[in-house]
């Protein structure tokens, strides 16, 4: 089991938590929503807890809760730009189909 981000979205995290002058990592995490089932989930890290599963890519920590890993096993993170909008781009092996709008999808 493994998640990575690519060196763009590992130093887009590492200056995120640069300027918030704290935290261990980044969670990515699911949660039930949206037109497909399921919704990508983003937040920094202060604190793991317990049950948390962690990897490093590129130098940043990335911190999941147990029942999200199976949703995300092999999923790359990836920072990107397109024309004027620019954020993460999840690269899931496991989806089997997403919503029109791109903010939900069904694995």
């Amino acid at each position: 089991m493994a998640i990575t981000l690519t060196e763009t979205a590992a130093s887009r995290v590492e200056k995120f938590l640069a300027n918030r002058g704290k935290g261990v990592g980044l969670r990515l995490g699911v949660k039930t929503t949206g037109c497909s089932g399921m919704a990508y989930t983003l937040e920094f890290v202060d604190e793991m807890q317990p049950e948390d599963v962690a990897f490093e890519s590129h130098g940043v920590k990335v911190i999941i809760d147990p029942k999200s890993l199976v949703y995300l096993d092999g999923t790359e993170l990836d920072f990107t730009k397109e024309g004027l909008n620019e954020g993460f781009k999840f690269n899931n092996p496991n989806v089997k189909d997403e919503c029109g709008c791109g903010e939900s999808f069904t694995v």
